[in-house]
């Protein structure tokens, strides 16, 4: 898979994240770092653009913790091969209109429900809290991303 939204659908209906799955979310999540930086030097607003950097700040994070679960998941250090550091290609519109950020902010929210799903199926306890840890913070995204709509709609 070489772009976000392939590597995205590849994990719908998937009750437990397999080695695989969770290799993909690694490289999910270092994607949608270069995602929010991509938006944030787009959307023409300081304000915006700092909320926008925020949520990129913390994708990284989530692959890091990721990275730690595979790392768990295998009893040992797991490093992405060079095909999971590929960043995905994630297409933007030619303009960044606030509508743009209500799609935004429905995939944070899946995004927090389906690391909530995967964490009630996660035999492992340590696993399980790094995944509704990633979660939780998909919604905070989801609220930074109204927080922009709110603001380019206002402007």
């Amino acid at each position: 898979m070489t772009d976000f939204y392939s590597a995205s659908a590849s994990l719908a209906g998937k009750a437990v994240l397999d080695i695989e799955a969770m290799e993909t979310m690694y490289q999910l999540e270092m994607s949608g770092e270069v995602f929010y930086q991509r938006l944030a030097d787009l959307v023409g607003n300081e304000e915006a653009a700092t909320l926008l950097r925020n949520n990129g700040v913390e994708e990284r994070a989530h692959a890091r913790r990721m990275a730690k679960a595979l790392s768990i998941k295998l009893g040992r250090e797991w490093e992405p091969s060079p095909e999971r550091q590929v960043i995905l290609d994630l297409p933007l519109p030619d303009t960044i209109t606030p509508e743009l950020f209500l799609a935004v902010v429905d995939g944070e929210i899946n995004g927090d429900a389906g690391y909530q799903a995967w964490a009630d199926n996660e035999p492992d306890e340590e696993v399980a809290k790094l995944l509704r840890l990633n979660g939780r913070e998909e919604s905070i995204h989801a609220d930074r991303a109204r927080r922009v709509h709110a603001i380019l709609s206002a402007g």
